[in-house]
């Protein structure tokens, strides 16, 4: 398809018909409730509008550099090559993959990018006319302006894009991304080390040679890390005192039982640059710790939990049975003593549980790691006790449980 008018004057009618023939395939092919993400320099394939607003804010803004392919609005590309997604033949080899393995689906919930007519990144997510989203990303050699970058959340959803299009070898169904997050989940499930996990990429390279498949497992995180959701590591007082966090960041002891908070023995780390040996210092304990809020954010950014957070307000069967914690007078007294926060429903009530365990499984071993488990009661009984539902909040490492001194942590 010829698209060499979207370079011509916008003014121009051969550039105002390409607009109507753009828009024409993209409510054939991408509509939802008869919008699309529009894909204007303000816009950025953001927000959803009508077919009037988009043409206007074509005619008058025009496309963001660069987007040639047409992917937020039903075109899909396959070996360099462009191809239309037709509507009428729900069982080509694209729509399987689709209903199959929805990657774009996973990005859009992972960056928020459902929402209809309003901003669909998170909130710190600025789209300004200084900083074009699809500008840097998709990129056009020539207009670009030397002091215009992409936003940070928006460069990650592109380059993860960009591994979701590229085929994991020529003609597979299953992109690269694909691939790589299946099989970590696997490498999850079943608790495979970082050592086997490398040696079998090293097995796979070495039988599927064509194949685009990373060398170890560091490769394969840093190419899924953009999805988010990962952990802080803090360091803590051997003796459960406090946290070298926030204003006591730099602290090098304990100011409770000053305890130093490296250990002893400090290993060396040649440093190849200066040609001088360095001595490393290692901390006695380190807090694992996972950020609450995106976890919570992304309960209600992901168009499969995010009706589900307000059941226990819109859905539940209020018939004096107990059958879910707001049935209970624990979560009615909650209610009546906070009413500000008990009126909104989106508001996200956790249950906490901890216990220590043997990461070994020695037992002549007293090492004890406390994981620290969130459950989130919004969602219904069916869902939140699930294993898939429990957020993990921190891993507190041993020797020895925290006992009373857990409240450091929480």
């Amino acid at each position: 398809m010829d698209r060499s008018w979207m370079k011509l004057l916008r003014v121009s009618n051969a550039y105002q018909n390409g607009v109507q023939t753009f828009l024409n395939f993209a409510f054939q092919n991408a509509s939802q409730e008869n919008m699309i993400l529009c894909p204007c320099k303000k816009c950025g394939n953001i927000y959803w509008h009508t077919h009037e607003v988009v043409y206007e804010h074509l005619i008058v803004d025009g496309f963001i550099r660069g987007y040639k392919k047409w992917i937020f609005h039903g075109e899909c590309t396959s070996s360099g090559t462009s191809s239309t997604i037709n509507p009428t033949y729900p069982d080509t080899d694209y729509h399987q993959y689709v209903r199959q393995d929805d990657m774009e689906g996973m990005l859009r919930d992972a960056f928020n990018m459902h929402s209809h007519g309003e901003q669909s990144f998170p909130p710190d997510f600025i789209a300004s006319d200084d900083c074009n989203i699809g500008g840097n990303v998709f990129g056009e050699t020539g207009t670009s302006a030397p002091n215009e970058e992409p936003n940070e959340e928006a460069a990650k959803f592109y380059n993860l894009l960009n591994e979701m299009n590229e085929e994991l070898y020529e003609g597979s169904k299953y992109s690269k991304l694909s691939f790589c997050i299946r099989l970590f989940h696997l490498k999850c499930l079943g608790g495979w080390t970082g050592n086997s996990f490398t040696m079998l990429l090293e097995f796979l390279r070495e039988m599927f040679p064509f194949a685009k498949i990373p060398q170890s497992c560091q490769d394969m995180k840093r190419l899924i890390k953009d999805l988010g959701l990962g952990y802080d590591k803090i360091h803590s007082c051997p003796n459960d005192c406090m946290l070298y966090w926030g204003d006591q960041k730099n602290q090098q002891s304990c100011h409770v039982c000053g305890k130093s908070r490296w250990m002893n023995s400090n290993t060396e780390d040649v440093n190849t640059d200066k040609g001088g040996a360095q001595l490393r210092k290692k901390p006695v304990k380190v807090l694992r710790y996972f950020p609450l809020i995106p976890r919570l954010q992304r309960l209600f950014m992901s168009s499969k939990t995010a009706e589900s957070m307000t059941w226990h307000n819109d859905q539940r069967t209020d018939d004096g049975l107990l059958r879910h914690s707001a049935d209970s007078l624990a979560w009615k007294s909650f209610d009546s003593k906070f009413p500000s926060f008990a009126s909104d429903p989106q508001n996200v009530r956790l249950g906490l549980a901890a216990d220590g365990f043997n990461p070994f499984k020695i037992m002549s071993t007293s090492y004890s790691t406390w994981p620290v488990v969130l459950v989130p009661y919004n969602l219904p009984p069916w869902i939140c006790m699930k294993q898939s539902s429990f957020i993990l909040s921190m891993i507190i490492p041993g020797e020895k449980g925290p006992g009373n001194d857990i409240d450091i942590y929480l």
